[in-house]
């Protein structure tokens, strides 16, 4: 039968389990929202880690909080920054929107893991010389401030460390690609009908282009780490804190992570608005469409292998059907489609949330646990769905040359490099008349004596239409 201790906020009493590390407001919130029964993402906590072992070290060097306590708060917080106690962080992503559950949820198991290395007990808080979750843990910060600075945190903290690398991956990876395949011709399509002709490496080439844009739409996003809401508390005001104390947290977020953390330029702003992460979240919806372009021609050129264009050939990995032996589909593809449909549903969840009289309601943005939730899924999904797409696809794409060869023997619109020969007119006659007759355009011209079978050659070679004319 599970066992309960009773503790104490300032509503009253409640009981907490008997092995948690949180307190009576954790669970108070874990009482109040059994909603989705999914709790703020991990990658929150971590930042919460980070966060409170930073503000523990900036109230000690502004002589606000003594040696002891800082040293075993920040030793408490940086466990949480690795993960060790994910456990102990139930509250649901559906709950008070300012954060503040998730806030007292890191004040509490933080002061108790604190105060278990000072040799006191869990729910020691009122002890003589213990580490308090309010007075101590969450000292010169509110709510209000911490839990989008932690958004902060946790956004950059992933985009810099897996988005970036694997979207970088992908370019790598097509660029390669595009120089393999450089002297490859296939006809090219626009309006899904057969255009003039084009090098693989070239549409490889744009591939590759899309993937170097899309990293740096990313690092665009990581811009947030210049907005850091610290130091604003209630707000945006920063009463109850030092006017030191957001800058130097932010210099210990930054040697921690590695990453250049600033203090936002006006709190009133930061806080009661949400404009950097609807406009991060903007490049991160953009990153997804470039996506779904590069995977979905690659799946229609993949197509077949008998009864549609084949020009590539995707590495089998799975079976395709339960029911026609023998089929492979690109389900690589397919899985960034889907991740593409989830990032742009993202797209809207975080606009919606950053809406005045929605979200941002006079000092305060009140949806932040589903906006944050929201943004990290996107990332965490674009994140994969590139080293998937890398590991899973291209790295084994082949081009099947013969193929693509025989679609430009067959397209109509080899006539066009004839045009300035013998007029558009007369070459639209001709790309007709091939239709019709079920010939080629060469053989046409050849059988109409248009031009000397050399000349002919020399118009219709493939090659020479992917490259400018001097």
């Amino acid at each position: 039968m599970p066992q309960f201790r009773t503790e104490r906020d300032t509503m009253g009493e409640m009981q907490v389990p008997a092995d948690a590390l949180y307190g009576a407001s954790t669970a108070r919130a874990v009482d109040n929202f059994p909603i989705s029964f999914e709790p703020v993402p991990a990658a929150m906590i971590h930042a919460f880690g980070h966060l409170k072992a930073a503000c523990a070290e900036a109230n000690r060097q502004l002589g606000k909080l003594d040696g002891k306590r800082a040293d075993a708060i920040i030793a408490a917080a940086n466990e949480v920054a690795e993960g060790k106690h994910d456990q102990q962080f139930p509250v649901d992503i559906y709950q008070t929107g300012s954060g503040t559950s998730t806030n007292m949820n890191a004040n509490e198991v933080i002061a108790n893991l604190a105060n278990e290395k000072l040799g006191f007990g869990v729910g020691a808080k009122g002890t003589e010389g213990a580490v308090h979750p309010n007075d101590h843990v969450n000292m010169g910060q509110s709510s209000n401030d911490t839990f989008p600075t932690a958004m902060h945190i946790a956004a950059a903290k992933v985009i810099k460390e897996n988005l970036i690398p694997n979207l970088e991956r992908l370019q790598q990876a097509l660029a390669e690609k595009a120089t393999a395949w450089d002297k490859i011709v296939k006809i090219g399509r626009t309006h899904l009908m057969d255009a003039t002709p084009i090098r693989v490496g070239q549409v490889f080439g744009g591939y590759a282009a899309q993937a170097e844009y899309a990293v740096v739409r990313a690092k665009q996003a990581l811009n947030l780490r210049t907005n850091l809401e610290i130091g604003g508390t209630a707000v945006g005001t920063g009463i109850n804190t030092h006017p030191q104390f957001a800058a130097k947290v932010c210099a210990a977020l930054s040697k921690q992570l590695g990453i250049e953390f600033e203090e936002a330029a006006n709190h009133p702003e930061a806080q009661a608005a949400k404009d950097a992460f609807v406009s991060a979240h903007g490049e991160l919806k953009t990153i997804a469409v470039s996506l779904t372009k590069i995977a979905n021609d690659i799946r229609l050129l993949g197509s077949g292998p008998r009864c549609s264009i084949f020009e590539l050939s995707l590495p089998a990995t799975q079976p395709g059907s339960s029911i026609m032996p023998g089929k492979v589909n690109p389900v690589i593809c397919e899985s960034v489609m889907q991740v593409a449909c989830r990032v742009i549903g993202n797209d809207a969840t975080v606009t919606t949330a950053g809406l005045g009289g929605v979200g941002s309601l006079f000092e305060l943005n009140v949806a932040m646990p589903v906006m944050i939730d929201a943004f990290l899924e996107s990332i965490k999904l674009l994140a994969n769905s590139a080293g998937v797409f890398v590991d899973k696809l291209v790295k084994d794409l082949e081009v099947n040359e013969e193929r693509c060869r025989e679609l430009i023997d067959q397209s109509l619109m080899m006539v066009t490099s004839l045009a300035p020969v013998v007029g558009y007119e007369q070459a639209a006659t001709l790309a007709k008349d091939a239709f019709k007759q079920g010939t080629t355009i060469r053989q046409l011209c050849l059988d109409r004596k248009i031009l000397p079978e050399a000349e002919l050659d020399k118009a219709l070679d493939p090659d020479s239409m992917t490259r400018p004319q001097a």
